[in-house]
């Protein structure tokens, strides 16, 4: 069968701006977008650049754009894009600098994960946690490290990511996940898990994560990134981190809709901001304009009646929440 390739090229020697490439090649029977490429820079085009290695799943290096999305392309049937998409487009991963063509730059991804000391903190005193034999025996029943440790650093999470494509400070989902799974280990002393989740509350840290969930669903690894976010998050408040806007945004949410069963935009920005003038000048525009729309409900209104059973709900939700 001859297929059509459409494959985004740039040589910054050259070029000025990405453009498409369409290049005709005969394919046999299971081959995988990893094959057809190769197979492409050996008998179209010497000058395609790729980034490939192991072609079992297991490097992340050939991890790129088909068809829209993240994958990795020695994993990535041709047959099954057919069928889905009806054609073949090939592009450099989103979200990170492209060097040539499919190839692009990790050391911004590298960078960030580097930032959250990817490594254990051991505790200086182990025999007074472990006892006299300074040992610890981790069970796989006894510690969750939520398969992050299956993360194999490909960058799919980054390139679909969408604040990462708005704000390139964000840490980032594989570099938060690579958090979590210290957060997990009963080997690091409370002071530096503590220490640890109070270097993520800066604007660039876990708060700014808006839950699209792309990073879940693009992980070739079932990671999930979002979810280990999510713990951090919780792990935060439950050690009273909550001095940046995104923790009171979810504290203050949560008591509007238990004290008075709603969402109420008149009193929200006041529980995210507080009463400081500096802050309050910053959403005074907002506020103009959402008053104008009509999206401001009067602050003092009453209780949304079946208040005390959804309050009881919340209460059963508590006490099943899991501890930790």
């Amino acid at each position: 069968m001859r297929l059509t390739f459409t494959i985004q090229r740039f040589n910054p020697e050259v070029d000025s701006t990405p453009h498409p490439q369409e290049i005709r090649l005969d394919v046999g029977r299971g081959m995988t977008v990893l094959d057809a490429l190769i197979r492409i820079k050996q008998e179209c085009d010497g000058s395609l650049a790729l980034r490939y290695s192991c072609r079992s799943a297991i490097c992340g290096s050939c991890a790129m754009t088909i068809n829209g999305s993240e994958k990795l392309a020695c994993r990535t049937s041709l047959r099954k894009e057919l069928e889905r998409h009806g054609h073949i487009r090939v592009a450099p991963l989103r979200n990170l600098p492209v060097i040539k063509d499919l190839v692009v730059d990790m050391a911004s991804f590298w960078n960030k994960v580097l930032d959250v000391h990817p490594w254990l903190t051991a505790s200086r005193e182990p025999q007074q946690r472990y006892g006299p034999t300074a040992q610890l025996t981790i069970l796989p029943k006894d510690s969750q490290f939520h398969n992050v440790d299956a993360c194999i650093m490909c960058g799919a999470c980054v390139a679909a990511c969408t604040v990462y494509e708005v704000s390139k400070g964000f840490a980032g989902p594989a570099a938060l996940a690579k958090a979590d799974r210290f957060l997990s280990d009963p080997r690091e002393s409370p002071s530096a898990t503590r220490a640890r989740l109070s270097a993520l509350q800066d604007e660039h840290g876990i708060w700014d994560c808006t839950r699209c969930n792309f990073c879940v669903e693009v992980c070739p690894k079932d990671v999930k990134p979002m979810e280990a976010i999510v713990r951090l998050r919780r792990a935060s408040l439950e050690r009273e981190l909550t001095t940046t806007g995104g923790a009171r945004h979810i504290l203050g949410f949560t008591d509007l809709i238990e004290q008075q069963g709603r969402l109420n935009e008149a009193i929200m920005p006041l529980k995210v901001v507080g009463f400081k003038p500096r802050g309050l000048l910053r959403i005074l525009p907002l506020g103009i304009k959402m008053l104008r729309k009509g999206k401001i409900p009067n602050p003092f209104g009453h209780a949304l009646p079946g208040l005390s059973h959804l309050q009881a709900l919340i209460r059963r939700a508590r006490r099943a929440m899991p501890p930790g």
